[in-house]
């Protein structure tokens, strides 16, 4: 299958069905008060970009989000974790958090996560992130897998998942 990735407009219907698809799923291994998910609104800000992987057909197949930040305080969050060990203290950084990673249950098994996630790599990188940071649940074994072997490592809690006992959360240097 060939896909597409592109950053588009979270306020379309597919990127809404798709949200909904996934707090479906996140709500059925959850509490709801542990689920860390972006709604379309959340979705919808100039630090927030999504991208949609979209077959021959144009059909939306999966889902990402970026949210980038600069800091000027490295322990924010992935600067912490030795991925910026050459920054000066106070530099500004670049923190590059993956969320909302989520394939339609049409489009599993056949690469779509992965190839969402190298864009959004490359794009973190070109954005001068040293480090892609990301949250999961330890119930998510499909993601901790993928992750896993796409060279991310576990890391401590950090930002809003500080204390959430539901949460894991991963970093991978770009």
């Amino acid at each position: 299958m060939n896909l597409t990735i592109t950053i588009e407009s979270p306020r379309q219907s597919e990127v809404e069905t798709l949200v909904e698809l996934s707090a479906d799923f996140a709500q059925a291994l959850y509490p709801p008060e542990t689920n860390f998910l972006l709604g379309v609104e959340k979705l919808d800000r100039s630090d927030v970009s999504v991208y949609l992987a979209r077959d021959d057909s144009a059909r939306a197949l999966g889902m990402a989000a970026l949210v980038l930040s600069t800091s000027a305080d490295e322990t924010a969050t992935g600067a912490a974790h030795g991925a910026a060990d050459g920054a000066a203290h106070g530099a500004a950084t670049v923190i590059a958090e993956l969320k909302s990673l989520f394939v339609h249950p049409d489009g599993r098994g056949q690469g779509v996560a992965a190839e969402l996630l190298d864009r959004i790599e490359t794009d973190a990188r070109d954005a001068g992130a040293v480090e892609l940071v990301l949250e999961t649940g330890p119930l998510h074994s499909a993601a901790l897998r993928l992750y896993r072997k796409r060279g991310f490592h576990e890391i401590p809690l950090f930002g809003e998942y500080v204390g959430a006992t539901q949460s894991l959360c991963f970093a991978k240097p770009l």
